[in-house]
């Protein structure tokens, strides 16, 4: 993809920026350490940095940061390389509903997100709202994280590694309002800390592979196992189904109540290697308009 890209001061802006909504992005449930500011832009922690974001017609702007910072963290973060239009093309042609939930959810993107940061995200994520995601995972980061700075007048802290949450107790955990998630995620703290899963080795498998090494961790089922394989393993024939996923796929699809890995097979061959990224439209389709809503 071609932009230009200039440094301004402590801000880097992006010319030529397309397929790139702040609100679809970051509120379409694929990652929760994101504040939308009173100015409609949206302030990120993630990389162990604390970055502001801000659309103007076709620039993006974002502050602080450097241009070597933007290259090596963040080009790649937004997955910036990718082209979007023709993904959202292909998944389109002879399909209507593609066609519309494309429409409407045109500016999403995928993250690159760190696995071990998306896996406690998304085991905390079960069965709960994102107001309380995001709440739980803050409160675990300035607990357990690296402070990083004050940005706005707000403290930012780093989501914590795996050995500073190796040695806590589940009641310990369980303070930061993870309820019977505690358990897992220490759990997990001592399987990723002493490498009894090389958790950052998994993109390095087939999909198939990966998804079956990460159900081995405590607390991961299926629709956690293929969000992390989607958000930070670069799977994008990943498709995780949740309730909202479950209900626009049968809406749509499938008849209702098949089981979950028969709608897995429709939407493997139906989108093949864009799964996630159908996945992703769907999802935001489906719960902004209330799509299948029961």
């Amino acid at each position: 993809m071609k932009y230009h890209i200039q440094q301004i001061k402590d801000a880097v802006i992006v010319e030529g920026v397309q397929d790139f909504e702040l609100p679809h992005i970051f509120e379409c449930g694929q990652c929760f350490r994101w504040w939308r500011e009173e100015d409609d832009s949206y302030t990120l922690t993630a990389k162990g940095k604390v970055i502001n974001l801000c659309r103007q017609e076709d620039c993006l702007i974002i502050h602080p940061t450097t241009l070597e910072d933007f290259q090596e963290v963040w080009y790649p973060y937004f997955d910036m390389d990718r082209d979007y239009g023709e993904i959202k093309k292909k998944l389109s042609e002879n399909d209507k509903v593609m066609e519309k939930a494309t429409a409407f959810g045109h500016g999403i993107r995928i993250l690159r997100q760190d696995p071990w940061e998306t896996l406690i995200s998304f085991i905390i994520s079960s069965n709960r709202g994102i107001p309380m995601i995001q709440k739980s995972i803050e409160d675990l980061s300035c607990r357990h994280g690296t402070y990083i700075g004050e940005y706005r007048g707000r403290k930012f802290y780093d989501f914590p590694k795996p050995q500073a949450l190796l040695n806590q107790t589940i009641e310990t955990i369980r303070q930061s309002k993870t309820g019977y998630r505690a358990k897992y995620i220490v759990d997990a703290a001592a399987v990723v800390a002493e490498n009894q899963i090389e958790l950052y080795q998994i993109r390095n498998l087939s999909t198939e592979k990966a998804r079956k090494t990460l159900l081995r961790i405590s607390g991961v089922g299926p629709k956690v196992a293929d969000c992390i394989l989607l958000f930070s393993m670069d799977k994008q024939d990943a498709f995780p189904i949740d309730t909202w996923v479950k209900r626009v796929m049968e809406y749509f699809y499938v008849p209702q109540g098949i089981p979950l890995n028969q709608i897995q097979d429709y939407a493997a061959k139906r989108f093949g290697s864009y799964g996630g990224f159908a996945q992703q439209y769907l999802f935001y389709y489906a719960r902004e308009l209330g799509i299948g809503k029961r």
